[in-house]
């Protein structure tokens, strides 16, 4: 609920543009990791042990062949480096910028386990598929058309990924994207400190180079189309719908928004200057989309940024990485706890937060209290699927679906966040891959 807050109490700044100037904020949203020159690929490349049992291999939802493209890049050969990432990952850019490498290739890595080093795979495979994406050639060419046609909704990674391997089968692909830009969370949810100079655009102007894809903007399920008319009219679709609601707070007041839609906001803005933000900010949560509300609230100007996750550490979802990197800019991580009210007399003043415990219905707040100065909320507590076609079966808020994609319809597969499964790009590529197999065996007649 929203009190006022004391008649003596001093109110913030509020939530305002143009905190910092634009040359510093040109400088804070620039690449967080700037891309290795040819020499420093090589120097790079040349730590990799080239492991026959290759543990990076296994670690990469994708399976993309480190070792060898990381040996073409020794011999100096980028571009072959890219063909041998983009064969399993067609959105290899993205990911080589976005990917908890971390946690995946990287913390596999032997000279991780012997080092605390690891062989830079992640700037690797970017400066391998930069090099390549900069020649504006796309490495792939479409099979004879089949006369087929698919329907992917949703123009997010697993729905381009989806789209582009039925492409390269010769199936003509229609995509259906809600947003007014294609990309997904590419596009519109992720840091722009991570994907800065446009690649999310540049990267899907370049997959479609493969031809056989149109997609078509502003088109939502449930709204201007429906499965059951995409069925009709298509003979097969693939669902890559995300997770396009939010989870609510159960609190009301001033100064309060999703987390996803300020990240959104962001990253559609053509000037940074006029982007508002407030002073002192509390982030609710403690996944990345927390982690990434936070570190860019500082970036944009926030003298004061808090997160608050209602279990311990271990237990948030973002990585041990990614919260340093919000400590290393400032950000106040408070872990434990969870808001129980909002005051303010018109404009957010105030965040009160419970410590919490366990109990024998889980989760409780406790009677012990504090207070966070705070003139915007921003909740980062979990996405939802919506609203789903009749026929669609649902576990622990997801789409089922089987090992290759098949949902409970006959023709309908999905892939990406809307289905079991880390939420993480590459996962979603990996989905969007392999459901555009087994349509394509499917078209064919082969599918068991």
């Amino acid at each position: 609920m929203t009190q006022s807050a004391p008649a003596n109490s001093p109110l913030t700044d509020g939530i305002v543009p143009a905190r910092l100037d634009p040359s510093t904020l040109a400088h804070h949203f620039d690449d967080l990791y700037p891309p290795l020159d040819a020499h420093e690929a090589r120097v790079a490349a040349d730590r990799c042990y080239f492991c026959h049992d290759a543990p990076c291999i296994t670690a990469c939802p994708t399976a993309i062949d480190i070792p060898l493209f990381i040996r073409q890049i020794q011999a100096g050969q980028p571009e072959a480096a890219a063909r041998t990432i983009f064969d399993q990952n067609i959105l290899g850019g993205m990911c080589a910028r976005v990917c908890p490498t971390e946690t995946l290739c990287e913390g596999a890595c032997v000279r991780e386990a012997a080092e605390g080093q690891p062989v830079e795979i992640g700037r690797l495979q970017r400066y391998a598929t930069d090099t390549l994406m900069e020649r504006n050639q796309h490495p792939y060419s479409r099979a004879a058309p089949t006369g087929k046609r698919v329907a992917v909704v949703g123009a997010g990674p697993a729905g381009l990924a989806c789209a582009h391997r039925l492409a390269m089968h010769g199936h003509d692909v229609v995509i259906h994207e809600a947003q007014p830009k294609p990309g997904g969370l590419n596009e519109y949810g992720i840091a722009a400190y991570k994907v800065a100079g446009g690649i999310a655009g540049a990267e899907v102007d370049w997959l479609l180079q493969i031809g056989g894809i149109e997609i078509r903007t502003g088109q939502a399920l449930g709204r201007d189309i429906t499965l059951e008319g995409l069925r009709a009219d298509f003979d097969a679709v693939f669902l890559g719908l995300g997770l396009g609601g939010v989870n609510a707070l159960g609190l009301d007041g001033p100064g309060l928004r999703p987390a996803v839609d300020f990240i959104a906001e962001l990253r559609q803005a053509d000037d940074l200057t006029a982007l508002p933000v407030g002073r002192h900010v509390v982030v609710i949560g403690g996944g990345m989309t927390a982690v990434d509300a936070a570190v860019q609230s500082k970036l944009l100007g926030a003298e004061h940024v808090t997160m608050v996750y209602r279990r311990g550490r271990e237990a948030m979802s973002a990585s041990e990485h990614e919260l340093d990197h919000a400590a290393t800019e400032g950000v106040k991580i408070i872990t434990n706890a969870m808001p129980v009210g909002l005051r303010g007399n018109g404009a957010l003043y105030e965040v009160e937060c419970a410590y919490t415990r366990q109990g024998p219905d889980g989760l409780q707040p406790t009677d012990q209290t504090f207070h966070l100065r705070a003139d915007q909320v921003l909740t980062a507590i979990g996405q939802t699927l919506g609203d789903l076609p009749e026929g669609l079966t649902v576990e622990r808020g997801k789409i089922t679906v089987d090992a290759m994609g098949r949902t409970a319809l006959p023709g309908v597969w999905a892939g990406g966040d809307c289905t079991p499964g880390e939420d993480l790009t590459v996962v979603a590529v990996q989905q969007g891959r392999d459901a555009a197999s087994d349509i394509n065996m499917s078209l064919q007649g082969k599918s068991e």
